[in-house]
């Protein structure tokens, strides 16, 4: 059973707005997919989730000297050797 705090009352919109649906909304959302009011809703705010929310966590800052240098040198052993054969510059 749910405790009262993981509920939440949705109080509807007297109009569709691009902030708010009225019930009709979500009853015909709901009817077109084949599923509950309270299932679109969930749809709704997890499409949005994954819409707002960063999907990576943030990044710790610049990277150190130290970590630039390794980059570098891990690089320099998968660029391409030998004679460039051909080469092209996106700005004159």
């Amino acid at each position: 059973m749910t405790s009262t705090s993981d509920n939440l009352l949705v109080k509807f919109r007297t109009k569709d707005t691009a902030l708010g649906v009225t019930r009709s909304t979500v009853k015909a959302l709901a009817k077109e997919l084949e599923v509950n009011e309270t299932q679109v809703i969930h749809m709704a705010l997890s499409k949005f989730a994954a819409d707002v929310l960063p999907a990576y966590a943030p990044d710790t800052g610049p990277l150190t000297a130290k970590q630039i240098r390794a980059l570098r040198e891990d690089v320099q052993k998968h660029l391409p050797k030998g004679k460039t054969l051909s080469s092209e510059t996106l700005f004159p």
